[in-house]
């Protein structure tokens, strides 16, 4: 009789605080995308338009609502992970799997630098098939 053992890949466990510190990278990036639409918005609706009609208004202080939740979702984890030991470990595969931008998922897995996911120097008519 053989007896066969099954041998699992090894699971993606990491040290709590550095997977946290790549989560505030992302939020922080979340944070400058939602910035750069309220110029876009009043460039194309035109200022007055845009800041004369109520629920305009309601709609840009909603943009600067979500930038200033998410910095201080950012903040807020930033400032908990540094009362974290690096000894707490979690293993990410199943939530990495999860994310469904695979910029993002590479960002979170830190295989690549923290990045702004769409630099101001991108060409204008520039776009991403997804």
């Amino acid at each position: 009789m053989t007896l066969t053992t099954v041998v699992e890949p090894s699971s993606p466990v990491e040290a709590l605080p550095e997977i946290l510190t790549r989560v505030v990278a992302e939020l922080h990036d979340v944070a400058y995308l939602i910035e750069r639409i309220e110029p876009q918005l009043l460039e194309l609706g035109g200022g007055a338009a845009l800041l004369n009609s109520p629920e305009s208004m309601k709609v840009m202080q909603g943009i600067d609502l979500a930038v200033q939740k998410t910095r201080g979702l950012a903040e807020f984890i930033d400032n908990i992970t540094n009362e974290i030991s690096h000894d707490w470990t979690v293993d990410v595969a199943t939530a990495l799997s999860l994310v469904k931008l695979s910029e993002m998922q590479r960002a979170l897995r830190g295989s690549i630098h923290p990045a702004h996911s769409q630099p101001l120097a991108k060409a204008a008519g520039d776009f991403d098939f997804f």
